[in-house]
């Protein structure tokens, strides 16, 4: 049986895309539960990841846990950005990065 989730979306998001296609930006997937990474950065198993922010400019969301890694990964001292390389490439493993769209969601806008 399927199990109903409201999640609040920003209107100007993309539309998921569909299962295996690549990410866009959409959000649904971390707003209905975080990945692993999400879930230790919540603390939380259910509901939408702490992490996840939103992009205003670009109208999509956006990984937090990947936007601090990418940004220690440019600034800092050498020593530090292999760590925050480390960290960023840990993240896009734990959240399957590149690998498309696996969320088994679907949306209905609200009436």
């Amino acid at each position: 049986m399927a199990r109903e989730q409201v999640v609040f979306w920003q209107a100007q998001a993309p539309a998921k895309p569909a299962f295996g296609a690549p990410c866009n930006g959409c959000g649904l997937c971390c707003l209905a539960e975080p990945c692993p990474m999400g879930m230790l950065i919540s603390r939380r198993r259910q509901g939408a990841c702490a992490a996840l922010r939103w992009d205003e400019e670009a109208l999509h969301y956006r990984c937090g846990v990947l936007e601090d890694a990418r940004q220690a990964a440019s600034h800092a001292s050498a020593w530090r950005r292999g760590l925050g390389r480390l960290r960023l490439a840990l993240a896009r493993r734990w959240i399957a990065a590149g690998a498309g769209c696996d969320a088994h969601l679907w949306a209905e806008a609200a009436e």
